[in-house]
């Protein structure tokens, strides 16, 4: 960020996908604003995002449910 002259793209992820959650959580956490960016700037800058994807047409996409654990004990158990 030091370096720019002319103009300056930032790019944040919406979620981060995380480990050691529980089974029926979505395994994603929320990105936070960067400590380098302070809420006073926030006015200097122009924010866009993607586009929001439907919730039924990401779980379309997905597919049907598979428990995973259940299949795998079926077959060592």
């Amino acid at each position: 960020m030091t370096r720019a002259k002319d103009e300056l793209t930032l790019m944040v992820p919406q979620r981060f996908f995380v480990h050691g959650q529980p089974r029926n959580g979505d395994r994603h956490v929320l990105a936070s604003r960067s400590r380098f960016v302070p809420a006073g700037l926030l006015g200097l800058f122009e924010r866009v995002t993607w586009p929001v994807a439907e919730a039924e047409s990401a779980m379309a996409a997905k597919g049907p449910r598979v428990d995973l654990a259940a299949r795998m004990r079926a077959m060592w158990g």
